[in-house]
């Protein structure tokens, strides 16, 4: 997982990609033929000393390899890190942290 955060103006500005194949049940089905093979992202996480800035809980919808933005203030200031986890649909996990700048 690739992730970039700015500070500016008193806002932290994330960016992230994460590398996963996110393959659909209608996917996993022409594929295959089984729907059981489907796995894509289910639930993405952002912390920043402990403290939880950004949660979703993501479906099928997301594209492959998706790239999500937020923002967040009030938490964090340059230097500290901000981490980034999910989890997926066969429980996988992938993980990215980077340094406010």
């Amino acid at each position: 997982m690739k992730v970039r955060a700015k500070l500016r103006n008193g806002i932290v500005s994330v960016k992230t990609m994460s590398k996963h194949d996110m393959t659909t049940y209608d996917m996993a089905e022409k594929k295959t033929g089984d729907r059981n093979n489907a796995n894509f992202i289910t639930h993405i996480v952002a912390t920043v000393k402990g403290e939880t800035v950004f949660e979703a809980s993501t479906s099928q919808f997301l594209s492959k390899n998706p790239i999500l933005k937020f923002e967040f203030k009030g938490i964090g200031a340059k230097g500290d890190k901000v981490e980034m986890s999910w989890v997926d649909l066969k429980g996988n996990t992938g993980k990215g942290s980077s340094e406010i700048k």
